[in-house]
This record gives structure tokens, C-alpha cells and sequence, in this order.
């Protein structure tokens, strides 16, 4: 599949073909849906706890006699019926985790680019560069590339950390609500689906190449 490459004033410099396992690779849907719960899953803290009866403060002696008072038989005021009582049937702390096969997540992730490339939602741009941290400078030039209204993922080839002329580019879309960039050895599941667009340069091109080609 060959698509236009552009630079970052939108224009078409030339073009670019786009590796068929990747781009034109069986469409699995259950395999897309399932490392998407998987990955929703795996975010999950699990942090959640509450306290049953056995946990709470208070409650060491019978409120009142078994008999004679006219009131319902209580053992204890911090029953679960008690305000203040414990809880009964709550969460406790646990893992939400799913495990699912690295050849099953490469073919999830295949078919989500191919997904993309068949709605021509791949936009390939020859490099990312920008002279200065600059949210109107990507406003701009994500206008050219995708069009208004329309939400974008920008993949880099490398870590910000690790090269000042990505980290230019990620400090220049921070600010924008539509547009998040990403490693491109990081490409994952929600945020392929979550995104109108994917753009990226050449060089994230030859990652992602690399490690699902």
C-alpha cells in the first residue's frame, strides 16, 4: 500500500510504501477487543479495600439484653446493619491483571493499523521538527496534516528524554486536547482506537517495522 509522504507544512514530498504484513494484515476484531480489556485491565490499581465488622472500631460489648427490651436481639452496634458497622460482600484489595500472548497482542496491534490504514487514517510526514517549544507552531501543522476537529496521535521514533528535537515536539502538543504524542515503541491498543489519526515520521515508520514486521 503506498500513501503520500508530507512535510510539516502539509504538502506532498513524495511517497512511501507501507509494509503489507502491518498495514494490510487480517482485520481480528476479538483480538483487538481483547487487548483492549486486557490493557483497560492492566491499569486497574486494585487499591480499593473497606472494612468488615471484624476491622471497624468499636462495638466490644452487646448494646443492650438479649430479651426483654422490645427491640430487635443485637450482638453488636458495628454490624453491618449499624451506621458505622462494617461491610459485608465489599471489594478487597486485589490484581486485575490479564495476561495475553506477545504473538496475539503484535496481531491486535497489526490489525488496528490496518484498520486505520484502510480508513486512510495513516498520515506519514517526512520528519517532525519545529525551531521552538511552540503550541500554535503544532496547532498549525497538525491543521495542515489531519484537517480541524480531528484528534491525532503523533508517534516518535524516539524518547523525549533522549532527543531535544522530539522533546520540542512533545512540549509543543501538550497543550493541545486533541493530539498526544507517543513512542512509537510504546504503539498500543487504546490509543490506536482512541484517535482520528496517527501520524508519523518516516523514522517511527522504521520502528514500527522493526519490531512488528
Amino acid at each position: 500500500m503506498k500513501v503520500d509522504v508530507y512535510n510539516m507544512e502539509g504538502q506532498k514530498v513524495r511517497e512511501v510504501e507501507l509494509p503489507a504484513s502491518i498495514f494490510e494484515a487480517p482485520i481480528r476484531p476479538d483480538l483487538m477487543h481483547q487487548a483492549y480489556v486486557r490493557q483497560m485491565a492492566n491499569a486497574r490499581l486494585g487499591t480499593h479495600s473497606t472494612k468488615t465488622r471484624g476491622e471497624v472500631s468499636g462495638g466490644g460489648r452487646k448494646p443492650w439484653r438479649q430479651k426483654g427490651t422490645g427491640r430487635a436481639r443485637q450482638g453488636s452496634i458495628r454490624s453491618p446493619q449499624w451506621v458505622g458497622g462494617g461491610k459485608v460482600h465489599t471489594p478487597k484489595p486485589r490484581k486485575y491483571t490479564l495476561d495475553m500472548p506477545k504473538k496475539m497482542r503484535r496481531a491486535a496491534l497489526r490489525s488496528a493499523l490496518s484498520v486505520k490504514a484502510a480508513e486512510a487514517s495513516i498520515v506519514v510526514v517526512d520528519d517532525l521538527k519545529l525551531d521552538e517549544p511552540k503550541t500554535k507552531a503544532m496547532a498549525q501543522a497538525l491543521q495542515q496534516l489531519v484537517g480541524e476537529d480531528t484528534t491525532a496521535l503523533i508517534l516518535l521514533p524516539e524518547s523525549p528524554n533522549r532527543s531535544e528535537q522530539y522533546d520540542i515536539v512533545a512540549r509543543s502538543a501538550n497543550n493541545l486536547p486533541y493530539a498526544k504524542t507517543l513512542v512509537a515503541n510504546y504503539l498500543n491498543i487504546r490509543d490506536l482506537l482512541g484517535y482520528d489519526k496517527v501520524v508519523m515520521p518516516l523514522a517511527a515508520l522504521d520502528v514500527i517495522t522493526a519490531f512488528l514486521g
